[in-house]
Parts: structure tokens; C-alpha cells; sequence
């Protein structure tokens, strides 16, 4: 049976091509939603791209027909711009105030209690990423559902994490220390290991012995880590994930390191140890740049005075805490003699990244959970011949408002990127910033 969905705002603006996943379904936008897209069109991020992008597809459909009447899509279903279902009277007896998200269930009450009255009536849905608008669907009696088709995976828990434990026979463990490999179909796991994916080998019997390892370039064999657990620029590995992040990080042939992890697991750290090691030791790489997105966290502080740098300063202050670390700074302003000693570290807010082509650089992408999976495609695109680039982020702490765990820019990258061996990935679970911070990243 055919289904008529309601969509809102918000929809349309997470991702434009929402008019075409609901096969052949009617999908019905209120006016007061052209009003809202309208409002977002001058916008210079994410919001007003998309705006604009639906407000040109819904411009050449009109080709096809009289949007007000409904036109007909690829899927079969229907499109329309709903203009007549819009009164207010039966929403005013339960909301009575008027505004654009109440406008928005009322088109789909006036649907739902429209369809009721036909002897085979349709499922009135409305489709919405904001859960308030979901719940006072479900109290009106509509069903209301989340966007899911932006979605990378449909839990977060089932995000790659880049690293496995198995349980096997200790024979097996000696075979590995006795020939320095092991192919994968020795192991006989159910499926299939990524390139670069570490495996942590213990004795299914109970001893301690055990092994970490890591799948080669072509996923067929696993061999022990390159890298030994000295300190990179004074910051040694402290548990497996960061000895094994490490192992991705200085290594030259992987251009494309993704860093996961809670607040405290030393994402940030441990990759500028790295990439100060590749630069100013190793001199692999002309310049370090730092660079993340400029989203507040809570209610925005506003304008800030002063020149670019000046402006930035503020929201790149969690970097230059880093670095402040690593160099072993002891007076405020000692950093931005060093670093401009140096030269060779540039830090920038993502605003400024776009259009740029950067060869031979290390490229260190903090805060990478609040982008969009159209704005990572942007910044990943700038990588030019012998660079290479880290995307670092917690997937549970997003402050975007249309994203979440399982539709960001960095999910997206880490599950897009798995199965190429240019690529690796770690999620790192152990907090190690203080013991407090790692309670707080676990209780609150």
C-alpha cells in the first residue's frame, strides 16, 4: 500500500536528494517549509548549500507539472507542495501556539484525519530529525519517524572499531612468533579482516600468552608491528589502541588515518607527537597543518575582535594546549614564539581550507565529528601527492545540530575507508588524560 510522507525542514536540509528515498511513496512538503529553506538560502555553511541545492531541484522539477498538483518521480511515488492542508483548528485544541514546526503537524493531522475517513485509508507519516516534532506527532496519534537513509551504519555500536580480540589456540600464537606471520585464513574467523586492522591473539586455554598483529596492505596476512613503543616526541603508548594508532600514524604509506575516541584517550596528543616527529625530525613532510571546524559548543560568544589569528585563537585553544605540552612551555606566549620560530606549523580553521590543493603536508583534522559527509568529501579532496591526512573526533559528542553518531562526516569516512589499503583506523576506548576525566567520560 501506497504511504504519504510528510517531511520536515530539517529533512530537506540534512540532505536534499530526501525527496527521492521514499520509492514509490507521495511526499508531501508543507508550504511553511519553503518558508524555513528560504530563510537558510544566504547562509554560507552546510544549511545554505543545501538550501539552495533543494530549492533547485524542486525548481526544474516544476517542468514536470504544477507542484501544487503533484508531480510524478523516477520512484513512482509522487511529489507535491501541500497547500490546502494547512488549518489550524484541530492542532490549536492540543497546541494552541502557531508556530512553523506546529504548521508542519498540522498539514500531516489534516492528512492523517483525512485518510481516515476513506474506506482504504493510507499511512500519514511525517518524517523529522527533530525529536520534540516526533513526540507531539505521537501524542496528536500520527507516526512519526527519524530520516534514517543518511545514516553510514544504523547503530552507532556497530561503527569499525580497527581492532579485534580473538581467542585461539596457543599453538597458533607460537606459529606467529616462530615465522614473524600468519595468514588470515589461518585464523578461521567467519569473516573477512580489513587492511591495516590490528588483531589482538590470546590463548583460548586461559594462559597469558597472547600477540598483537596487524593485517597487511592486501588483507591476506598478519604480521607484527612495525613500529617498537619508544616515545614519539616525549609521548609514549600507553595501552594497545594508542600503540597501535601510533603504528598508523608514522607510518608513510597510509595517507589516511582515522582517530575515534572518548574525551581523554589522547587522539589529539598522540597525533601531533606524530606529526612534529615527521616534520621537524623526520622532515617527510613541509609543514604540519592543524586545522578543525569552527562549531560552538552551547550558545555561540559571537563576533571576536582582531585580526584572523586573533579571531581563532579561541577555538583552537585545545590545540595549542597540546602543543604547549609537547614543547614543555612554561610562560603564556612562549608557544607563538615557537611556533613562529619554527614556521613550519600552520593552525586554521577549516573556513579557510576550501579550494586549496595541499601536497606534502601532515594534516591533522581535529573535531572531525561535526562535519557533513559533503564537507569531509571537501577537505579529504584537498589532499594533494605526498600529504597525508588524520581525521580525529568523538562520534558521541557532536554539536551539529542535524548529525549524529551514525550520520557524520567522520563515521562516513571510517566505514567508506575500511576496505582500502590506504587507509587505517583505530577506536581508542581507554581514557588516559586522568582518572577523573575517564570516570566523567563513562558516568556523565
Amino acid at each position: 500500500m501506497k504511504k504519504i510522507y510528510v517531511l520536515d525542514t530539517n529533512v530537506l536540509l540534512q540532505d536534499p536528494n530526501a525527496i527521492y528515498a521514499f520509492d514509490e511513496h507521495d511526499v508531501v512538503i508543507p508550504a511553511v517549509v519553503l518558508e524555513e529553506i528560504d530563510l537558510k538560502k544566504r547562509n554560507a555553511d552546510e544549511l545554505g548549500r543545501n538550501s539552495r541545492q533543494i530549492s533547485r531541484m524542486l525548481d526544474s522539477l516544476r517542468a514536470g507539472g504544477y507542484l501544487y498538483e503533484g508531480i510524478e518521480l523516477p520512484s513512482g511515488g509522487r511529489l507535491k507542495v501541500e497547500l490546502n492542508h494547512k488549518s489550524f483548528a484541530k492542532l490549536q485544541e492540543v497546541f494552541a501556539e502557531a508556530t512553523n514546526d506546529n504548521r508542519i503537524l498540522a498539514v500531516a493531522l489534516n492528512y492523517h484525519l483525512e485518510e481516515k475517513e476513506k474506506p482504504d485509508p493510507r499511512p500519514v507519516i511525517l518524517v523529522s530529525k527533530d525529536m520534540l516534532v516526533r513526540i507531539k506527532a505521537d501524542v496528536l496519534g500520527i507516526t512519526a519517524q527519524d530520516y534514517l537513509t543518511d545514516r553510514v551504519v544504523n547503530m552507532a555500536d556497530e561503527i569499525y572499531s580497527g581492532h579485534l580480540t580473538l581467542r585461539v589456540h596457543p599453538a597458533i600464537i607460537d606459529e606467529f612468533y616462530s615465522y614473524r606471520s600468519l595468514s588470515v585464513s589461518s585464523l578461521n574467523v567467519a569473516y573477512s579482516l580489513h587492511p591495516h586492522e590490528f588483531v589482538i591473539l590470546k590463548d583460548e586455554l586461559g594462559t597469558s600468552k597472547s600477540a598483537l598483529l596487524k593485517v597487511n596492505a592486501d588483507g591476506k596476512k598478519l604480521e607484527p608491528l612495525y613500529l617498537s613503543n619508544d616515545p614519539v616526541w616525549g609521548i609514549a603508548a600507553r595501552n594497545a589502541q594508542q600503540r597501535m594508532a601510533l603504528e598508523l600514524l608514522l607510518n608513510d604509506d597510509i595517507p589516511l588515518v582515522t582517530l575515534t575516541g572518548k574525551a581523554g584517550t589522547g587522539k589529539t596528543l598522540l597525533t601531533l607527537a606524530a606529526g612534529l616527529m615527521k616534520v621537524e625530525d623526520e622532515r617527510k613532510y613541509k609543514k604540519l597543518l592543524i586545522a578543525r571546524p569552527v562549531v560552538p559548543m552551547g550558545k555561540d560568544i559571537g563576533y571576536l575582535p582582531g585580526e584572523k589569528e586573533e579571531k581563532l585563537r579561541p577555538w583552537m585553544q585545545p590545540v595549542y594546549d597540546n602543543l604547549e605540552y609537547l614543547f614543555d612551555t612554561k610562560k603564556t606566549g612562549d608557544i607563538d614564539k615557537i611556533l613562529a620560530g619554527l614556521g613550519s606549523i600552520q593552525v586554521e580553521a577549516l573556513t579557510y581550507i576550501r579550494g586549496r590543493s595541499i601536497p606534502g603536508q601532515f594534516i591533522i583534522i581535529d573535531e572531525a565529528q561535526n562535519l557533513s559527509k559533503h564537507e569531509v568529501k571537501t577537505i579529504v579532496s584537498r589532499v594533494g601527492e605526498g600529504s597525508k591526512i588524520v581525521l580525529l573526533g568523538d562520534p558521541e559528542q557532536i554539536d551539529h545540530p542535524y548529525l549524529d553518531a551514525s550520520s557524520n562526516g567522520l563515521t562516513y569516512v571510517v566505514e567508506r575507508f575500511k576496505e582500502q589499503n590506504i587507509s587505517g583506523h583505530i577506536l581508542l576506548e581507554r581514557g588516559e588524560r586522568s582518572h577523573l576525566a575517564q570516570l566523567a567520560a563513562d558516568l556523565l
